[in-house]
Order: structure tokens, then C-alpha cells, then sequence
């Protein structure tokens, strides 16, 4: 046995030898950092305009794509010139006609923001220090920016998470305890409109309230909830002994851009104390804009709602918000202690008032953007894509061959290609030449199912969009179904 003394001579002589640094020589960071910037500026570049064609990925670079696992590394440049081949051959919402489902823009400041929070890395799942002040108030900013009474709001990875948040929050509310003693099967029941997102029926099976437990009211003419056919379900529920845990309403339909009228609403969920959740991943910061924010009127009275900034906002996936009006509700739904993870009486852990752990800062993203570009700037984008899609409509209207099959609230058309020589098979048709509209590459497009008709839904969310950008988008429906057209009757 031998006494360690406080003098680094006393040591005993170590045999086993000290191992090697295992850091690697890094290559220089300045030349990294000159290589990308020429990456992402190439990048940017190219996303100002719609591009004529769909670019194909170089024999070699597939190729490479076949090796196995490399024991040794390579260039910085050769590893980012690849992966800025591969990502310019894939589909990127940050294009101008990216019009096939409700995308970002690739919004400059949103890329700033998404790199520097990379390399900090902060884990918001525990107390993580001054960046909760930059959280806290990129929420009370998109509050405000759409009206809404925030006590306190979480950011999560997406629509479906934010919307899973809620409604465990209502659950918990609802039936309390729940969250411990799980729910009897028939005893509850969320309601929605017959075109809500399927992540609220996900959402509810996640949720163990099971996928019957889901109220299906129909729509009307302007494919908005009927605040009626609820009111009634929900009192026949109410004298069956089953338990109204929320009422979801949509505003912003994935397939058509509705929105559910939130006051009539509100209206039912106070007459029966009932939560109400809005699902505004995509609509939500048009109740910000001039143009289309009477349609959000009783937003304000709401429960919670969802915003993906990863939308209409234009930054990058994920960013999604959950902001709730009751305070503790989220508390109540995930506040728990481990042992691993004590609670001292000065500190909140965000694990609290979240079904995530592990989570980055993603408010970075959007508070980066609207420090850079102001609020205002935003709500002109939002009236320019609104704008852009009235010039959408009066293109489609004015050609014989187009059906509009629904008159937009926000930026969503539906339109049925129906050309003039007989087609046996429309839908077939339509469902063929939105795929060849994308393969061509001019713009991405995809098809629907509106009313049991398939269709083309284009959706217009990209500040980069220009009204000659929809006359190309138009053009190309036209051009491709000619051509399609002419491709089948040459098959006969």
C-alpha cells in the first residue's frame, strides 16, 4: 500500500503505456467553411427560379452510392460535392414550383439559424440556460403574430407531435389521471372535421383513447366543419356517460385549405367545458395576414394550437409549436421526477411539458428569421402566395380544359384536368399527369381525391413564387396532358 503525497513525483512509475490522442487532423476549418459557403450560395441560387428540367444523378455517383462502409475518410470537397449532387437531384420544397404539398421555402436566415444551433448542440430537455430566453420568446412571438393568448407552449419535430402534445394535455384534463391509470375502451370520444389530418387520428390511438373513439362530423359547402352536426354529437355523447376529451379544428385542410369556423366552434366546446385543439400546421399564420385573418376569428378562444413554422412560415424541418392557453396543462400531462433528473426548486426541466427528451433548439430557426426579417415581412409573403393563388384560380378558370373543384379559402386548388378529346378514364388521367408534370421538372405537382374525383392539389406557400411562375405552372398541366394525350392515342 503506498500514500499519495501532493507532489506529482510521489506517483508510482505507470507500465501501461498512456493511449493515443484519438482525435483526427481536422481538416482546416477555414476552407471547410469557404467550401460550403460556395455550396449553399450555388444552392440558393438556384432556388430563385424553377429549373426546366429534373437533373440526373452522375453512373459514378451512383456507383459510389453501392460501396461499403470506408475505413478511411476522404476530402471535405469530395464529400460535399457529392451529397449537393444528390440533394439537387431530389425534390426540395425551397423551389418555386413545389406546389405538390405544403412545403418551406429554404428561407436564407432559417438555413443561419439551423446551422448554429447544430454546433452549439444544446439539449432542451433539461435546464439549458440562456437559449430558454430565445425559446420563450420566439413563442410569445408567433402568439402574437396570430392572436393567440399563450400561458405557455412548447416547440416540438412536427405536426404530429404537436398535435399528440394537445391532446394528451386535454386528456389529461378530461379524465384526470389518466395519464397512470389508462382510459376504459368506449368511455371517450375527440372530435373532428371529416377532412382533418390523419395525425389527429394517429394521434388519438397514440394517445390509447383508440381510433373509435373518433367522431367523424361532416363538412358543408365550403368543406369547413358544421358547428350544428357537432353541438349535437357532442350532447349525445355527453347523455351516453362518455367523455368529451377535445374538439380538433382544422384551419388549413391538407387536401383543400379549409378553415373550420373557430368561433361556432368555440361556441360548443364552452357550452360542454370541452377542449378545443386547432390544427394550424399549415393554415394558423395566415390569422397574422391582412388578407385572410377574418377567416381565424374566435382563434383567440382556443385551448391550444399547433403552427408548423416549417410551412407558411418557410423555415426548415422540423419547427414545429405547440402554444396552449392553459396554464400547467402541460405540466399536468408529462410533469414527472427521476432520479437522474432531480428538481431543484430554482430549475424547470422541459422534459416536463413535453412527450420529448432529446430535443435541439429548433425556435433558432424561426427566431434567426423573424429577428432578420420582421413580422411585417412575413405577413406579406403570406398575402403574396394568397395573391399568386387568385392568379392561380383566374387561370383555371379562364381555360375550358381545367374544372375547379373547390373555391380556395387559402392557397390549395384542386383542378381536374378534363381535355377536349374523350377520355375513358379522368381520373386515371389526372392521376397520370401529375406524374408526368414532376417528371418533366418544371414543377412538382401531385395528385388528389376530392368528392371521389382525382385531381391535381397545388398548394402555394413560397415567397420565391412569381405570378409568371404560376403562368409556367399553368403551361405545364397544359403541355404535359397534350402530350400525354398524344401518347395514348398513339398506344391505341
Amino acid at each position: 500500500m503506498f500514500v499519495l503525497t501532493d507532489t506529482a513525483t510521489s506517483l508510482p512509475h505507470m507500465t501501461t503505456p498512456e493511449p493515443p490522442d484519438p482525435r483526427p487532423t481536422a481538416p482546416d476549418r477555414a476552407d471547410m467553411l469557404a467550401l460550403f459557403a460556395r455550396v449553399l450560395g450555388d444552392a440558393w441560387e438556384s432556388f430563385d427560379a424553377p429549373r426546366l428540367a429534373e437533373p440526373v444523378l452522375p453512373e459514378a455517383l451512383v456507383e459510389r452510392f453501392a460501396r461499403p462502409l470506408p475505413a478511411a475518410g476522404s476530402s471535405p470537397s469530395a464529400a460535399l460535392t457529392d451529397a449537393a449532387l444528390t440533394l439537387n437531384a431530389s425534390v426540395s420544397p425551397s423551389r418555386p414550383l413545389f406546389a405538390a404539398y405544403i412545403g418551406s421555402t429554404g428561407l436564407e436566415a432559417g438555413v443561419l439559424g439551423a446551422a448554429m444551433a447544430t454546433a452549439w448542440d444544446v439539449n432542451m430537455a433539461a435546464s439549458a440556460g440562456a437559449v430558454e430566453l430565445l425559446e420563450r420568446q420566439t413563442l410569445r412571438w408567433m402568439a402574437e403574430f396570430i392572436g393567440f393568448p399563450m400561458a405557455t407552449g412548447i416547440f416540438t419535430s412536427g405536426g404530429m407531435t404537436s398535435n399528440l402534445t394537445a391532446l394528451l394535455a386535454a386528456r389529461e384534463r378530461a379524465l384526470p389521471g389518466s395519464r397512470h391509470t389508462g382510459i376504459v375502451p368506449g368511455s371517450a370520444a375527440v372530435y373532428v372535421s371529416a377532412e382533418a389530418h390523419h395525425s389527429v387520428v394517429r394521434g388519438v390511438e397514440v394517445a390509447g383513447l383508440g381510433s373509435n373513439s373518433i367522431r367523424t362530423i361532416p363538412i358543408d359547402g365550403d368543406r369547413r366543419m358544421r358547428p350544428g352536426a357537432l353541438a349535437r354529437q357532442v350532447a349525445d355523447d355527453v347523455a351516453s356517460g362518455i367523455a368529451p376529451v377535445a374538439v380538433v379544428a382544422t384551419a388549413g385542410t391538407t387536401l383543400t385549405g379549409a378553415v373550420d369556423p373557430l368561433a361556432d366552434i368555440a361556441d360548443v366546446c364552452r357550452d360542454h367545458d370541452v377542449w378545443m385543439h386547432v390544427d394550424g400546421a399549415y393554415g394558423a399564420p395566415a390569422a397574422g395576414s391582412a388578407s385572410r385573418g377574418h377567416l381565424f376569428t374566435g382563434l383567440d378562444r382556443a385551448d391550444s394550437v399547433t403552427i408548423d413554422a416549417h410551412k407558411w412560415m418557410g423555415v426548415q424541418k422540423s419547427c414545429s409549436l405547440l402554444l396552449t392557453a392553459r396554464p400547467g396543462a402541460l405540466t399536468a400531462a408529462f410533469g414527472h421526477e427521476e432520479s437522474y433528473l432531480l428538481h431543484e426548486p430554482d430549475t424547470s426541466h422541459h422534459v416536463d411539458t413535453t412527450l420529448e427528451y432529446s430535443r435541439p433548439v429548433r425556435s433558432l430557426k424561426l427566431w434567426t428569421a423573424l429577428r432578420i426579417h420582421g413580422a411585417d415581412q412575413f405577413r406579406e409573403w403570406i398575402d403574396h402566395t394568397v395573391a399568386l393563388t387568385e392568379v392561380l384560380v383566374d387561370l383555371v378558370e379562364a381555360d375550358d380544359r381545367f374544372e375547379l373543384l373547390h373555391r380556395p379559402q387559402l392557397t390549395t386548388v384542386c383542378v381536374r384536368d378534363v381535355p377536349d378529346e374523350p377520355i375513358a378514364d379522368l381520373d386515371r388521367h389526372n392521376a397520370d399527369l401529375a406524374t408526368a408534370i414532376t417528371a418533366e421538372g418544371r414543377a412538382y405537382v401531385a395528385a388528389a381525391v376530392v368528392d371521389g374525383q382525382v385531381c391535381l392539389r397545388l398548394t402555394l406557400v413560397n415567397f420565391r413564387t412569381t405570378a409568371d411562375d404560376v403562368r409556367t405552372l399553368v403551361q405545364a398541366i397544359r403541355e404535359c396532358s397534350r402530350d400525354l394525350t398524344a401518347h395514348r392515342a398513339r398506344s391505341r
